[in-house]
């Protein structure tokens, strides 16, 4: 099929409300289009680039762990929590209590990432995947009633209610079906269609579906680096688009419900494409400060420390970049020395101007490597 003759779907008629029955999508796609292609070039190139970065820094690990707290911060922000990337490597006990809740629902999202990541090893990309992974995102939170790991067996909206909804997801019974058809699309090899291409459209088509009663939003933000990541287009899974999607997130919203009113598919395309260009030119800028800045630390703060204490001090930095907010118990712990030794090491950092006092308090003091977590906002 051309991209000019794409038709989203239809509106169906159920019991006191109309629901948008979308297209299958698992069928060849056709694109000529000058502009888009040029596009699509550009984001391929940026995100070759940062793949370069990705497999070049060493304890690459570590700093996979900020894009995925960032990821998971940024991407429940556009569901409304409040919860920064600082907070995220907070502990429960160093957060008010009206903020838990927030908390609660970033960590799930790390750990549903990680779960999603490592799953990746042994399992495609997949509806059963999808589930597994909505599981662990809705364990223990606000979601915890809404079927966590099932489709849903209900109508669901987004809105204030049905009756006043913007949008109606197709009705339950089409989802199965829906969802057979978009893991089909993601690896139909008898046609070709650009994989950057491929998960634009199956992003759209995931949230047009809406399978699940919550976390949609979340989990079909994720299945874009997910795709990234099991297509080898990225060795680690180092972009994620929630922030581009968070900063522009009225044209998010709009672009996706253009493609179901007006078939706009193209339009789609363009913003998604730009987004993911922007997106990895940011991340490779974000390697690079960072190699800067391990570069500095090496040259400049390390050689302070006395002979006896340089192995302390090295692997203490290098577990900085995994766990920006620390705190003395945690140190002694990971470092395994006492907590005079690792109350000593966090001051000398301090002193050299790599650590920040975040809390002003005789107990439970907080620090935090701040150059650093400025790289990530």
């Amino acid at each position: 099929m051309n991209l000019s003759d794409f038709q989203a779907g239809r509106y169906e008629q159920r019991y006191e409300y109309k629901a948008f029955l979308p297209e299958l999508i698992c069928h060849e796609w056709l694109i000529s289009d000058p502009e888009l292609m040029d596009m699509l070039g550009k984001a391929d190139r940026a995100l070759g680039e940062l793949n370069a970065f990705s497999q070049l820094i060493p304890d690459i690990d570590f700093f996979i762990q900020m894009y995925v707290a960032k990821e998971a911060t940024q991407s429940s922000r556009i569901e409304g929590t409040q919860t920064n990337i600082e907070d995220a490597f907070k502990g429960a006990d160093d957060l008010k209590p009206e903020e838990r809740d927030d908390w609660t629902e970033v960590q799930n999202y790390i750990r549903a990432i990680r779960f999603a990541i490592d799953s990746l090893q042994t399992l495609p990309l997949s509806v059963r995947l999808l589930k597994q992974t909505h599981a662990e995102l809705m364990q223990g939170v606000r979601g915890e009633h809404k079927l966590p790991g099932e489709f849903r067996s209900s109508q669901n909206w987004i809105g204030v209610s049905l009756k006043h909804a913007v949008f109606v997801p197709p009705h339950h019974e089409h989802v199965p079906e829906l969802m057979g058809d978009l893991e089909k699309f993601l690896h139909a090899e008898h046609f070709f269609v650009h994989p950057l291409l491929r998960i634009a459209i199956a992003h759209y088509q995931f949230e047009t579906i809406h399978p699940f009663l919550d976390g949609n939003g979340r989990l079909g933000r994720l299945m874009i680096s997910l795709y990234l990541a099991s297509e080898g287009l990225l060795t680690k899974p180092a972009l994620y688009l929630s922030d581009y999607f968070e900063r522009h997130k009225t044209a998010y919203v709009d672009h996706l419900m253009a493609v179901r009113n007006g078939n706009h598919m193209r339009e789609w395309l363009v913003f998604f494409l730009f987004g993911v260009e922007e997106t990895a030119r940011a991340s490779a800028a974000v390697f690079r400060a960072i190699i800067d800045l391990k570069q500095r630390i090496e040259r400049e703060v390390l050689p302070r420390f006395s002979t006896r204490r340089q192995d302390n001090a090295q692997n203490l930095v290098r577990q900085l970049y995994g766990q920006p907010i620390i705190d003395i118990k945690w140190v002694a712990q990971t470092l395994d020395v006492s907590t005079n030794t690792a109350a000593a090491l966090i001051n000398d950092l301090v002193s050299y101007g790599v650590l920040a006092e975040l809390t002003e308090q005789r107990r439970n003091r907080l620090f935090a490597f701040e150059e650093y977590l400025k790289l990530f906002h």
